[in-house]
Order: C-alpha cells, then structure tokens, then sequence
C-alpha cells in the first residue's frame, strides 16, 4: 500500500492479536514517520525496537500528562496542564525520582515474593468461583479482571466494600467512549475516594500503602499521597487485566503451544514474556515531547514536536526477533518494550510478571480443558474504545 504522509495512527487490526498491518511497511520504509496527531498538528510516530528504546532513554523527551489516542487531543505546549501532585509519570527526574524512589520498594522481587502466598489464594478464590458457578462464564469477569484488581487494592487498602466504585470509575476513565459529563463523575469519584481515605488513614494508619507513604521519613502531602494512589490504581489494575484476558484468548487459539506450556511448567517465564511482546497492550504507543532539538533515526526533531513510540510495533521487529510474528512461548528470554524502557518504564512490571504467572498456572492446572464457548470471531475485542487493548469478555467452557 502507498503510506499516506503525514500518517494517521494506525488503529485497524485484521488479526485480534497482531498490531495494525501498516507497522510492517513503516519500518520497513520509513521507520520514522510524520504523523498527524487528533486536532491536525503534526508530530513523528516511531516503530522500529533500536528507535524506540533510544528514543524513550533519551533524557531530552519527556512524557505528557496526557497521552495520545485517537480520541484525544494533546494541549499545545505552552498550554500543558500542571501536573496534579504525586502523578509521577508525567514528571522528569529529579521530581520523578522522588517520587519513584519512595514507591518502587513495595514492587521489588523480595516484596513480590512477599505477597506472592496472598496472590495465590486470590487466584485459587476466583478460580473456584468460576467452578462453582458452572460453564459458561466470562474468563474476563471471573478471572482477568477481579484478580489484579484485588491486588492492588489490598496494596493500597481500599475498604472492600467500595472497591467496585473504584473499578468502574477507572474503566470509565480508561474507556474512549465515555462522555464528557459521566467522565467527570468517574474523575472526581476516583480523587474524592482517595482523598477521603487518605485523611482517614493519616488520622487511623493501617498496614498498607498509603499509610506506609503519610508516615514516611520523606514527608508527603495527602495531595501527594491521593496522585500516587490513583496512578498505581489505574496501572495495577487495568493493564495486567487486559493481559490476562486476551492472553488466555491467546493461548486457547493457538493449541499447540497451550500443549507444550501444560506439558512442561517450566516454560512458563519465557511464556509471559513472549506474551508480554507478543501482545503489546498499550495499543496506541507511548507519547513523549522533545524538549530540545534531537535527533530520532536520521530525523530532526525540533523542541515542542510529539513523538508518537509504537511499542507493538517494537515488539515486532524482524531485526530484533526470529519470525516476530509468531508466538514462541519457548523464545527465551527475548527483550521487549512492553513494559516501556529508561527512567519511566512500568514500575510494577515485577508484580505483574507474578501475576501473570501464577495465575496462567493455576487456570491451566484446574482446568487443562479450558475451551472457548463461543467462534472465536465473536470474542470482543478493544479496538479504538479503550486506552489499552484487550478482550471485553472471553466466554469459556471446560
């Protein structure tokens, strides 16, 4: 096909587990791409792995508050929203590194393997949940969903009995169809809960995150402690969710390599990695703004421009991997962007590799004869109505 220049964000898939077709012929042709960005600038879209790893490591790109999509228009740079207190994201270092330093000690290896027990009883809940209320039932509702959610929430100590307000306030931010007023509501829900629950937890401290933060040797402010509360929420839940559901959709689709993973537990790291590129989540790529003039894959790029860094496209890379197209659960440990790269990659990538893997065991060891109930054309899909990719359902039987 004849690539359109500027581009449009590609966003049509043929295959619910490929990236759009058009990021084979971009880094073929023109790795570094001008693209048209909603609201009609111009900025550059990136699909090569090298440029995209460059590119996010580089100390001269800085990441919005806002990220792309294709409903969203980013505010011109002199029109840049503050950044609310504690959504350490949307910082550079050193600000960021305060903030990144104080919360990364409750992701590490040891604290994971601290956790894992509780994780594990999560799963085994769920799990014997679905059972018990008989096939069909959605793998989505039942398990990709209600697992990471529980997680983080006893992390940051939310009280049971409100975290489903919780959960549907994060969907709604993170659905692209949702308008403008119930937007609002779900946004003020979210930061009133948190805020709420911060003062109680600075009056009442429990064993949890939030309380561990109000009385740390850095001091915090309760506005501090709501942004960190609400961005650990809506990255701990959402994404490893979406993992779940289309990575089970995934390995049900593709039978032999289900096999060889039931047949020998050992393949289960270089499975989650191999399903962490495999299927890239962060569907739209990851937003950066040059700060000062740079220079991306031979292409100047001038301070104030956006850069578009498509990790799914990264994660495809024939220069990178052997047939990228292929899912090869015994690929080894093959290195991805999925969790992005530098100073801001994912901060609880470790979390949800755990995740990921005891919760693909155990559904793999209760149910070996885990099926689809429904043609696979029917499985609903997250195309342009969500920030992250996904499966809406996945209705099993066993």
């Amino acid at each position: 096909m004849t690539l359109p220049d500027p581009m449009t964000l590609p966003t049509r898939r043929d295959c619910p587990f490929d990236p759009p077709e058009e990021y084979a012929q971009l880094r073929a042709e023109r790795p570094m791409s001008r693209l048209r960005l909603p609201g009609g600038r111009v900025g550059w879209l990136v699909t090569r792995y090298e440029d995209a790893r460059a590119a996010l490591a580089d100390p001269r790109t800085s990441p919005p508050l806002i990220q792309v999509t294709p409903a969203t228009e980013l505010p011109l740079p002199e029109e840049e929203l503050d950044v609310p207190p504690g959504v350490f994201s949307a910082l550079d270092p050193p600000e960021q590194s305060r903030y990144r330093r104080q919360v990364s000690r409750y992701f590490t290896r040891k604290r994971c393997r601290e956790i894992q027990p509780r994780l594990e009883q999560i799963i085994d809940e769920q799990l014997t949940g679905m059972i018990e209320h008989g096939a069909p039932a959605d793998l989505v509702e039942w398990f990709a969903q209600p697992i990471p959610a529980r997680v983080i929430a006893e992390m940051l100590g939310l009280p049971e009995r409100e975290r489903p307000d919780y959960q549907s306030w994060i969907l709604a931010m993170l659905s692209l169809d949702t308008a403008e007023e119930p937007l609002r509501e779900a946004r003020d829900g979210l930061y009133g809960g948190l805020a709420e629950l911060v003062r109680d937890r600075r009056a009442r401290p429990g064993d949890d995150i939030l309380s561990d933060l109000l009385r740390g040797a850095t001091p915090l402010t309760d506005e501090e402690v709501v942004g960190i509360g609400a961005l650990l929420l809506i990255a701990g839940l959402e994404t490893t969710a979406n993992m779940l559901g289309l990575g089970a959709f995934t390995l049900l689709q593709h039978p032999g390599q289900l096999a060889a993973l039931q047949a020998d537990e050992s393949l289960f790291d270089t499975a989650v990695e191999e399903l962490l590129r495999y299927l890239t989540i962060v569907q739209f790529g990851l937003t950066r703004t040059a700060r000062e003039d740079l220079e991306v894959a031979g292409q100047k790029v001038r301070a104030g421009e956006t850069l578009i860094i498509s990790l799914a496209s990264a994660n495809r890379d024939p220069a990178v991997y052997t047939a990228p197209n292929r899912l090869d659960l015994g690929r080894g440990q093959a290195p991805h962007l999925a969790f992005g790269h530098g100073v801001h990659q994912c901060l609880g990538a470790q979390l949800a590799r755990m995740e990921m893997k005891l919760a693909f065991g155990a559904l793999l060891r209760r149910l070996p004869r885990l099926r689809l109930a429904v043609p696979a054309e029917q499985v609903p899909t997250a195309g342009e109505d969500k920030v992250f990719y996904g499966v809406h359902s996945l209705p099993v039987a066993w």
